[in-house]
């Protein structure tokens, strides 16, 4: 299987997770603080991972360019 098409798949399922993350905060699912922090630290962690591969991919993408 092509590497890309990994960190692709990825990609969209850090997506899906961090999506229902915020639907859930947004529609008021969380009934206390603790569940809110739980929540909201997952959800960094998700951008987080999703920026990472996108700063890998823009880099893979710039050699490439240059050679």
């Amino acid at each position: 299987m092509d590497p890309l098409v990994v960190v692709a798949k990825l990609q969209k399922v850090l997506q899906q997770n961090l999506q229902r993350i915020g639907d859930t905060m947004i529609s008021g699912g969380i009934d206390n603080m603790e569940k809110y922090q739980y929540m909201l630290g997952q959800a960094r962690a998700y951008q987080y991972m999703l920026q990472e591969i996108s700063n890998l991919l823009k880099a893979k993408e710039q050699k490439n360019e240059q050679g």
